[in-house]
């Protein structure tokens, strides 16, 4: 009965480790998928930002800066 549930349960099953170690890398990899993506999300989002302040600059009424 044990053996059964050893085996039910997952036991050590090369298949089963060699599939679960597969997996974990799988995570690990969309892991850090995700935070070179949101890396490069902040990037772009930072950058835009910074365009739409410059854009609110009015260029003709702008005045010389004092030296």
């Amino acid at each position: 009965m044990a053996k059964a549930l050893l085996g039910y349960v997952g036991g050590s099953d090369p298949r089963v480790l060699a599939e679960m170690r597969r997996l974990q890398q799988r995570v690990q990899d969309l892991e850090s998928e995700i935070i070179r993506i949101q890396a490069e999300n902040d990037a772009l989002a930072a950058a835009a930002r910074h365009d739409s302040l410059l854009e609110g600059i009015d260029v003709s009424q702008a005045e010389p800066a004092l030296a």
